[in-house]
């Protein structure tokens, strides 16, 4: 009987023929070579900047469990946890509780979906390429927009690209964007802009001051704090009027109740598809949603699933306009992301489909609801201010007559998950979202907490 060794660890040898340990890359002699050459003497010399008390500290480790020990110890930390779903739950700022149809999970914990990969080769990834399609169909039928791609790492990153994306259209390395666009999207729009070189103006939401070295206007609708704001065409005009592509990044369930962003002018949409099916998570992997107009299709980052027929004429897919990523030199490449959150995808095609266009219109008709119930019973509270200088979907913004802090605390004794805190905007202000998870109970304890609070 023979060995196959074709996957077995390979020997290294150095050109005098010495061995190598397969699975350590550095001999000591390597070492002592690599310290040479930056000058330092000794490892102990290369980290005597560290204090030695710092250099190898004591562990101080617990003793060592048993499994069974081991998954009590880890079930205990983790009821630690207020868990959307054992309380009831009103914060959002871009991560929302959705009620998840059991049809999401049973399918993509199926093995075929829940191993699959990059499909390079569309010969054997014919079912992959057609949920990416299906995916894809669904954020154009929502958004509006002619085209789609398969999904970025989630919205956050779907708006930096945006934006990069509307640099490379245009040719031009300035961007404006919208105070009112939720921070932690602005932060990574500006990691990504730094890096180009290109600058970014955050303007005063509605009071945008374009110029002809702008290369897009990025709005949020609904924005950070869920306002929606009817003036939005009127944006879209300024920016086409100096030559600039106008950005938005919307709510997808806001989608099925509110006008399509294709609309009012926008050139590229993107969002956030968490809200589509994707558990919280504790803050991901969740997918980002990406879509443009045709014209601007060989400038889109990421991958695009085509359908198309084959010799016999029977449908197939494929991928699409590939002279992109990491096929071509970086240094020319239109964006650099790698691959896509398919399975995430799938969770928010599966949802969709399974919910079809009546389902969805209703869960966002729920949430608006259900939202302005809560607002006007807030409203009623001595103390407590809703702001409605704008509609706004399923969140808005409340002024509170202690800090939000103390609130929320005495709401989780009441086994209630209170709103955001954002008075570093605006003293005592908390953000509060209603989603069709929430029933009228709970709307109704939440009011009678925070009257006590």
């Amino acid at each position: 009987m023979t060995t196959d060794t074709r996957h077995a660890p390979q020997t290294r040898r150095r050109i005098d023929g010495t061995q190598l340990h397969p699975y350590i890359p550095l001999t000591d002699d390597d070492r002592l070579a690599m310290l040479k050459l930056i000058g330092a003497a000794s490892t102990d010399a290369l980290f005597e900047d560290v204090p030695a008390a710092y250099r190898n500290p004591d562990l101080r480790l617990p003793d060592p469990l048993s499994e069974l020990e081991l998954l009590d110890e880890m079930a205990e930390l983790a009821r630690r946890n207020a868990v959307a779903g054992e309380y009831a739950c009103f914060l959002g700022a871009g991560a929302y509780r959705r009620f998840r149809p059991s049809l999401v999970d049973a399918l993509v914990n199926r093995g075929e979906f829940l191993t699959s990969y990059t499909p390079y080769q569309p010969e054997v990834s014919q079912g992959t390429l057609q949920t990416i399609f299906e995916f894809q169909s669904i954020v154009c039928e929502l958004t509006g927009m002619d085209v789609a791609n398969a999904g970025m790492y989630d919205g956050a990153s779907a708006l930096a690209e945006a934006c990069l994306m509307a640099c490379a259209v245009t040719g031009r390395a300035r961007i404006a964007i919208s105070d009112r666009v939720h921070p932690n999207w602005l932060a990574v729009v500006r990691g990504y802009a730094r890096g180009r070189g290109i600058e970014v103006d955050v303007q005063p939401h509605g009071a945008f001051a374009l110029t002809a070295e702008h290369a897009c206007l990025a709005v949020a609708q609904p924005d950070f704090y869920g306002r929606v704001s009817p003036g939005a065409a009127a944006w879209g005009d300024a920016a086409h009027a100096t030559g600039a592509l106008f950005v938005v990044a919307a709510d997808p369930v806001s989608l099925a109740l509110y006008r399509p962003p294709s609309a009012y002018g926008a050139d590229i949409v993107v969002g956030e598809g968490q809200s589509l099916g994707v558990p919280l998570s504790f803050g991901g992997p969740y997918v980002g949603l990406f879509a443009c107009r045709d014209a601007y299709i060989r400038q889109m980052p990421g991958r695009i699933v085509g359908a198309t027929r084959d010799i016999e004429g029977r449908t197939g897919y494929v991928l699409t306009l590939q002279t992109r990523e990491q096929h071509i030199r970086r240094e020319r490449a239109t964006s650099n992301i790698c691959t896509s959150t398919q399975l995430v995808a799938l969770a928010a095609t599966i949802y969709v489909q399974a919910l079809g266009p009546r389902g969805l219109r209703r869960v966002a008709e729920l949430c608006y609801e259900k939202a302005h119930y809560l607002a006007g019973r807030i409203d009623a509270l001595p103390g407590y201010h809703v702001e409605r200088g704008e509609p706004f979907f399923h969140e808005f913004a409340v002024t509170t007559p202690k800090p939000p802090e103390e609130i929320n605390r005495a709401l989780l004794q009441r086994r209630i998950i209170g709103g955001l805190d954002v008075s570093d905007y605006a003293r005592h202000r908390m953000l509060l979202c209603v989603t069709e998870t929430n029933t009228r109970a709970e709307i109704d304890a939440l009011v009678e907490a925070l009257a006590d609070a």
